[in-house]
């Protein structure tokens, strides 16, 4: 599946809230939560030892995730595959000027 089909499947799941862009961005707040805390628990629980169960739980939390960044970049009018050109193009540019490493959007 490709990400802009995935989108189109996406936004036909979503209900009449997953319109606002104030709920979409708390829920992907919310899911991204959901992973930390997954590997929190690894780390603490077992040992940080990442096993095939484990993995999988991440996944399907992350799964969550892409949920509420398609549905988030279709509210802003960008397609996934827009919104990862614009990623690829960013980190591109950090690379070859040596500032990938740091903070701060405009490095």
């Amino acid at each position: 599946m490709d990400s802009n089909e995935y989108q189109r499947f996406a936004l036909s799941t979503a209900d009449p809230c997953a319109k606002d862009p104030l709920y979409l961005a708390c829920g992907l707040c919310e899911e991204a939560g959901e992973v930390a805390g997954k590997v929190k628990k690894i780390i603490r629980d077992n040992g940080g030892v990442f096993d095939a169960q484990h993995k999988l739980g991440i996944a399907l939390e992350l799964s969550d995730v892409m949920w509420y960044v398609a549905n988030q970049a279709a509210q802003m009018g960008y397609s996934l595959s827009e919104i990862m050109e614009m990623n690829k193009l960013k980190v591109s540019e950090r690379i070859s000027h040596g500032t990938l490493h740091g903070s701060g959007d405009n490095r």
